[in-house]
């Protein structure tokens, strides 16, 4: 049997999805269940680069060819020592070249039936930008609005405890959405990774059902949503959480209480302020930061920025917020969070 040409769609037929390209490529995205086994590492890679365009293709292809050999038969020792003659692996590299050829060749010799994805990690992507463009102007959205503090991301999880369909964006993008919304310790994706988890997402809804969302800006951290959802987004009902300042506050409190173990960090979180606050504001804010002083400084930041920027986003973005319905509450606590989420739900 010769391998055939295989595509995107044919994946959910393989038993291992696996990408031979490089660590550093991997790492910027990759199909979704892909193990990393790559035929040339970071280095090599570079090093073969490099003779390609000094030396000639030629001699990079003899010293990679080697590089390449050895490495194969390294996953083959190890990796791939125990599966069985039936296994039927699906390799893919950059376009669907040497690199994953050759791995397809071995394996094929050993006896499995080993395919190469046809076009390549580019054929992947291309398929993540068109399910991107072709779901987003179908999703039945309903949007979460309500300035900061309203809990939108907990109600959000809640609506998902319930049996909602939700897309939490910041999730996919591991990231809070505002200058103080970094979370700790954890790196956020690539934009391609991020668009490869959310065409992910939009393949599983049924657009059927509505789908929950928070409303959010073009950007989530250095993140940038795409074209075609942010205008589904901004375009689509929204309803609206008109929570108590006081239960902001405290939910605030409890949400980011993490901030007050590394004052110098909060401070240079609020240097990013400069320009958007008066001087004597932003000194007196990084005071409190100092001294772990959340109570004053959130109750501040909620008053004199998050709430004027709301003011000013939603309704230069969201057209359909005026008429949204009002959810009101006075708490938001986790019980709170969750009867809010059935009140939503309910309609």
């Amino acid at each position: 049997m010769h391998p055939r040409p295989t595509r995107v769609d044919d994946l959910p037929a393989f038993d291992a999805v696996i990408d031979v390209r490089s660590p550093a490529e991997f790492a910027l995205d990759h199909i979704p269940g892909a193990i990393n086994c790559p035929v040339l590492d970071d280095e090599e890679r570079r090093i073969v680069g490099t003779i390609y365009v000094q030396v000639s293709p030629f001699e990079a292809r003899r010293i990679g060819g080697a590089m390449v050999a050895r490495n194969i038969a390294r996953h083959l020792e190890t990796q791939f020592r125990d599966h069985p003659k039936t296994w039927r692996p699906l390799l893919y590299c950059w376009r669907g070249g040497m690199r994953s050829g050759s791995f397809v060749t071995w394996m094929r010799l050993v006896g499995w039936d080993a395919q190469q994805l046809q076009g390549g990690y580019k054929s992947w992507r291309a398929h993540v930008i068109e399910r991107i463009a072709t779901l987003a102007p179908r999703l039945p959205l309903r949007v979460l609005c309500g300035p900061t503090g309203s809990a939108k991301t907990r109600v959000l999880q809640a609506l998902a405890e319930q049996g909602e369909q939700v897309l939490d964006l910041e999730a996919l993008a591991a990231h809070r959405g505002s200058v103080l919304g970094a979370l700790p310790g954890t790196e956020q994706p690539t934009q391609k990774a991020f668009e490869t988890r959310l065409a992910t997402a939009l393949a599983g809804f049924d657009l059927g059902r509505t789908v929950w969302v928070e409303a959010e800006s073009r950007k989530i951290g250095r993140i940038g949503l795409p074209d075609a959802l942010l205008l589904r987004l901004r375009d689509s009902p929204a309803v609206e959480i008109a929570a108590t300042p006081a239960a902001r506050l405290a939910y605030l409190l409890r949400d980011y209480d993490w901030l007050g173990d590394d004052p110098q960090r909060l401070v240079d979180k609020l240097g990013l302020l400069k320009g958007l606050q008066a001087n004597e504001t932003l000194a007196q804010w990084q005071d409190w930061a100092r001294a772990r002083a959340l109570p004053p400084l959130f109750e501040a930041l909620m008053r004199e920025h998050y709430d004027p920027l709301y003011a000013r986003s939603q309704g230069q973005h969201f057209a359909r917020l005026g008429a949204a319905p009002r959810f009101e509450t006075d708490n938001l606590s986790e019980a709170g969070v969750a009867a809010l989420a059935r009140r939503l739900a309910a309609g």
